[in-house]
């Protein structure tokens, strides 16, 4: 019997290990996104609800877009206002003043119109209202005109034969205009007409 010796076979060692295939990977699917909620027409092409949808988005951006331009306008108009009569305030403490000098110039003209405490004090009056007439005041002068509810505030009505009903007798205080608006009304006596 012949020995039955099986010789190993020598394989001789590689430095790289042998390349083995992994297994294919299967290709994954996206999970199932759910169809979009009918509207209640079916079989209805899913592009017009999105074309529907943009076109509200885009209503809406055009909304707002108006929405945000008028809000910059006003707030300008708004800005430019707040400029123009900012010193409303102050113009308007200042009229008491003048009312008060005009008071004092009166009663100084008593004395004499020659008298040096009469010029001196219309100097300084003249100079206030140059002041008040550069940042914008302008006086109301109501005596003889039509009465304007808009302009003038009536304290009393007096019959007068001379002058026609509705028309200011008396100026009791001035009123003052700022630039287009009316920062203090004229006090008036109106005429009731002629007595009877």
């Amino acid at each position: 019997m012949k020995n039955l010796h099986t010789q190993r076979r020598k394989v001789p060692v590689t430095e790289n290990p042998p390349v083995t295939k992994e297994p294919p990977v299967e290709e994954q699917t996206p999970p199932e996104i759910p169809p979009a909620e009918n509207d209640g027409t079916d079989g209805e092409d899913p592009t017009a609800g999105l074309q529907a949808d943009l076109d509200r988005f885009r209503d809406l951006a055009l909304r707002s877009q108006a929405d945000f331009d008028n809000f910059k306008k006003r707030a300008a108009r708004e800005k430019e206002e707040s400029i123009k009569y900012a010193n409303s305030s102050l113009l308007e403490r200042l009229v008491a003043i003048v009312d008060n000098f005009e008071l004092g110039l009166t009663a100084a003209k008593e004395e004499g119109e020659t008298s040096p405490i009469y010029s001196g004090m219309s100097m300084v009056l003249k100079q206030l209202t140059d002041f008040l007439a550069e940042n914008g005041l302008q006086p109301i002068d109501a005596e003889g005109k039509k009465f304007d509810p808009n302009l003038h505030e009536a304290i009393a009505h007096e019959p007068n034969d001379e002058v026609p009903e509705g028309v200011v007798i008396r100026q009791m205080r001035r009123g003052y205009r700022l630039k287009d608006r009316l920062l203090r009304p004229s006090t008036v006596v109106v005429s009731s007409g002629p007595t009877v």
